[in-house]
């Protein structure tokens, strides 16, 4: 490992090209269970945390809710190789810390120990580290930090906040299941639907149904991995989008599918739930990361055993 400022650079894994990669940034606690740890700090205090993961280096953290999403990332990074050895399209995944170098080193051997290809490990003691995210070219942020979520979603970087559960490992071929409104789609329409109710939504999206929406927060992130996504045939895909949204089919799936459409976005299923819970179909897709705006739907899917990230 070699050592610059604070970022610890993995020498035993092979550097990608920051300017072609999908870079994806992930806090300590979004991929490890830290919440003893976190508590530990929260009651007393910074040094006595430093002192407890110094004291317990050694040991493997055990895995978050984020761990089975990093691990079927690095599943796709070998299907492209293997179809192409000089690709640079890949995913590059780094660490970013609130924790001093010091302290960092039971992070390094966790990510050893269970073979996690993480090019970085930024170690940053500021309050707000997403100030780094641009830096280095981060296309997602996953944190279990409200405020570095909100933080990063205004330096324009998409991001989510990760809640800790249990969750089953599912297949290694990656499953990401988006949201529409406020998450691929800007929230025009939730706007509308707030302000005029369900009957003044519907009208609003049939006069607007030749006009694409407006981005969401999630939407540079989603392009990419649709691009990664066309490097393959449909049956040996090691990627599959899913959108699983409230708006029903018959009065609002239409504009959502011409959006799609005039992104150029192939998305290979897409379940218009018209306000139905999500909770089920989740559970039958198995995603290894669902990214929601309502704190319901994502209450639902973790009931369900669902890795989630909320897009605030």
């Amino acid at each position: 490992m070699a050592e610059s400022e604070n970022t610890v650079v993995n020498t035993n894994v092979k550097q990608k090209d920051p300017s072609k990669a999908l870079v994806i940034a992930v806090t300590t606690r979004a991929i490890f269970n830290l919440e003893e740890e976190h508590k530990l700090y929260l009651e007393k205090g910074k040094e006595e945390y430093t002192r407890h993961q110094q004291a317990n280096q050694d040991k493997p953290l055990p895995p978050g809710t984020a761990f089975a999403f990093i691990q079927a990332v690095q599943y796709v990074n070998e299907k492209i190789l293997e179809s192409n050895p000089a690709e640079k399209d890949l995913f590059d995944i780094l660490v970013l810390s609130n924790n001093r170098p010091e302290s960092g080193v039971r992070i390094i051997n966790s990510a050893k120990h269970y073979g996690l290809e993480i090019s970085k490990f930024c170690f940053v003691s500021d309050e707000d580290s997403t100030q780094y995210l641009k830096s280095h070219g981060v296309k997602l942020f996953l944190s279990a930090d409200r405020r570095d979520v909100c933080n990063a979603l205004r330096r324009g970087v998409s991001a989510a906040l990760i809640f800790q559960q249990e969750v089953q490992a599912p297949s290694t071929q990656l499953r990401v299941v988006f949201d529409g409104d406020a998450v691929l789609f800007s929230d025009e329409t939730d706007q509308i639907f707030q302000e005029q109710g369900l009957e003044g939504a519907v009208q609003y999206e049939r006069a607007m149904e030749a006009v694409p929406m407006g981005e969401g927060p999630l939407k540079a992130f989603a392009m990419h991995l649709g691009k990664m996504r066309k490097k393959f045939s449909e049956e040996k895909s090691p990627i599959r989008s899913y959108l699983v949204t409230a708006r029903s089919g018959r009065d609002m799936g239409v504009r959502a599918i011409k959006t799609l459409r005039e992104w150029g976005l192939a998305i290979d299923e897409a379940f218009f739930m018209d306000g139905a819970p999500k909770g089920p179909i989740l559970a039958q897709i198995q995603p290894h990361i669902f990214f929601d705006d309502g704190l319901h739907n994502i209450q639902g899917a973790q009931n369900v055993g669902v890795p989630s990230a909320w897009v605030p």
